[in-house]
């Protein structure tokens, strides 16, 4: 039988969330900062460019940062919840005889 999640528990769920959106808005703010940065580097540095090399820089940052801080929330979340835990991983015994 598998054992249940905490995130089964709306109260424990809502927690969770809860910290997991915290962690998002903080990737934003620290995201659209990490961007500027990048812009004004880029502009003071960077000679005669493209406009287009300035979109691309900046989306490129800026997905690259919201993703990792996505997938990295979602291990927290996970770890920090102990779901990690509730998860039934009994493989076979798949030992060569002998060994």
């Amino acid at each position: 039988m598998v054992s249940k999640s905490p995130l089964d528990d709306p109260e424990s769920a809502a927690f969770a969330w809860a910290r997991y959106r915290r962690i998002m808005r903080f990737m934003f703010l620290l995201t659209v900062g990490l961007v500027a940065i990048a812009m004004a580097l880029l502009y003071k540095f960077g000679g005669e460019v493209s406009v287009h090399f300035y979109i691309a820089t900046a989306l490129g940052v800026g997905f690259v940062m919201l993703l990792t801080g996505a997938l990295m929330g979602l291990v927290f979340l996970s770890s920090g919840t102990g779901h990690d835990e509730a998860v039934d991983n009994k493989l076979p015994d798949n030992s060569i005889d002998g060994d």
